[in-house]
């Protein structure tokens, strides 16, 4: 152990954006996309085969988002499913400017 003292930094809710990651609004709608799908699994005690049953979509597809391996999902995809499940989902959008302005091309 060292004895530098260390800092606390609050996060912003985000944890993609707090990592520095590309696109860290889309990976966490997806993320959340994801938890949603996994509760209904968990909530209904359904397998991913049963639920693969029941939807048309692919059992390795639920697998997939059961294991959080969801790089090859888009959203869109993930919400097909949420909706074959029977799920409503509501979006809320909340623009927030960033700090860094975007370069202005002439």
């Amino acid at each position: 152990m060292t004895d530098e003292p260390f800092g606390l930094e609050r996060g912003t809710g985000n944890v993609y954006r707090d990592v520095g990651m590309d696109n860290a609004d889309l990976q966490q709608l997806k993320g959340l996309l994801a938890a949603e799908i996994i509760k209904w699994l968990d909530r209904q005690q359904v397998t991913v085969r049963m639920a693969a049953t029941i939807t048309g979509v692919p059992a390795a597809d639920f697998s997939r988002i059961r294991n959080a391996n969801i790089g090859r999902f888009t959203a869109d995809r993930l919400l097909g499913v949420i909706n074959k499940l029977g799920v409503r989902v509501e979006i809320t959008v909340k623009v927030k400017h960033g700090r860094r302005p975007l370069p202005v091309h002439a």
